[in-house]
């Protein structure tokens, strides 16, 4: 990977350096005028918007979890600038390949509410994304999606096709092997993906000082020989930058490029994690502070261009998510039969007993209302 081949902000903002990409600070004021991305205020303002919705539909998520309403869900609380900007960046013809807690980026490439309370209730029908084009299910497994990944973006190359691959991982996922392995073959065969490390500081309960002894996350890339960069994940302009700067790299035909988001999971791991057993209340309060949603509100009042009725748009972004929620807990399309009935060419006695379990239980249940 030749240093002048880089592009300008990987250079700049070297990783062996510990140097992190920021344009706005946490009162929303420029810090670097010079690497602000052009986009005109109703951009900016449908950005905001977009973020504030996922924001509403994750709260709402956690809500009806807790309400035994759906299973366990993965909160995207303080991450929003991440996805949002991923989102405006991604096209129609590029790939999503994610995790489980990118949703708004999900949310920009067509996925639906509906469908993703559908898979949070073990539907699997909410993974199949109608129309949502190139976009691979939520994959709960730990970093088997960058397999996905690059393999899709080999093919992307081989094929010749105009398209990039994004994907994402927690800081956690950059202790597994399918990490390094996929960032290396991605380096060998400088295939069209951008990797994005979302580095929330814990992997469940273990902090990202206990995950690795690297100055940074985004360093990593330098062993496999494709560029990297640290960017401050709640900085919704710096994240932009680095997602339309990765995009026009891969596209092309250079290679693959790693971002570490630097951010912080405001919420818990799920909705089945305590994160009060492992983090102090003194650090989520040092984080809110600098809650990605409250530094573009103050950008947008610092520049005059703030004219959202925050409140009426809550509501109305309530009632649609409920609608959403609704029609996926009224859903009844799928077959208890597919349940059982594809893993084996004849079914074992012991998922025999176990759909005649089910079959009981949905009788009794049945009965009860």
């Amino acid at each position: 990977m030749a240093q002048n081949d880089l592009p300008s902000i990987f250079r700049d903002f070297d990783p062996l350096e510990d140097k992190m990409l920021r344009i706005i600070d946490n009162d929303g004021n420029i810090v670097s005028k010079d690497l602000m991305p052009v986009l005109d205020d109703r951009t900016i303002t449908d950005a905001y918007k977009q973020m504030l919705y996922e924001r509403i539909a994750d709260e709402m998520a956690i809500s009806f979890q807790r309400q035994g309403r759906m299973y366990t869900y993965t909160p995207n609380l303080g991450q929003e600038a991440i996805h949002i900007a991923a989102g405006m960046n991604i096209r129609d013809e590029d790939w999503l390949v994610p995790a489980f807690r990118e949703m708004g980026t999900l949310l920009a490439k067509g996925v639906t509410m509906k469908e993703m309370f559908l898979f949070y209730s073990g539907n699997e029908h909410g993974g199949s994304f109608k129309n949502a084009k190139h976009v691979l299910p939520i994959a709960i497994s730990i970093g088997t999606q960058l397999h996905h990944a690059t393999g899709i973006g080999y093919s992307v190359k081989y094929r010749k096709r105009d398209e990039v691959v994004f994907t994402f991982i927690g800081d956690g996922g950059t202790s597994e092997g399918d990490f390094s392995e996929a960032l290396n073959f991605a380096g060998v065969w400088k295939v069209p993906v951008v990797f994005t490390i979302q580095n929330n500081q814990y992997a469940i309960s273990v902090p990202v000082s206990s995950q690795t002894n690297s100055i940074n996350l985004a360093v990593k890339s330098v062993a496999f020989g494709i560029p990297g960069i640290k960017v401050d994940g709640n900085d919704f302009f710096a994240m932009y930058l680095a997602y339309k700067t990765a995009l026009e790299y891969a596209r092309s035909g250079r290679g693959a490029l790693l971002i570490e988001a630097f951010t912080y999971r405001l919420g818990a791991h799920t909705t089945s994690d305590d994160p009060t057993k492992y983090r102090e209340k003194v650090e989520e309060k040092r984080w809110r502070l600098v809650d990605p949603l409250i530094r573009l509100k103050r950008y947008m009042e610092n520049q005059g261009i703030w004219n959202i009725d925050e409140e009426r748009l809550k509501e109305e972004y309530k009632l649609q998510i409920d609608k959403e929620f609704i029609e996926a807990e009224n859903n009844k399309s799928y077959p208890l039969g597919d349940l059982f009935q594809y893993m084996y060419t004849d079914i074992p006695d012991e998922l025999k007993r176990q759909k005649q379990k089910y079959e009981q239980f949905l009788s009794w249940k049945e009965k009860r209302k």
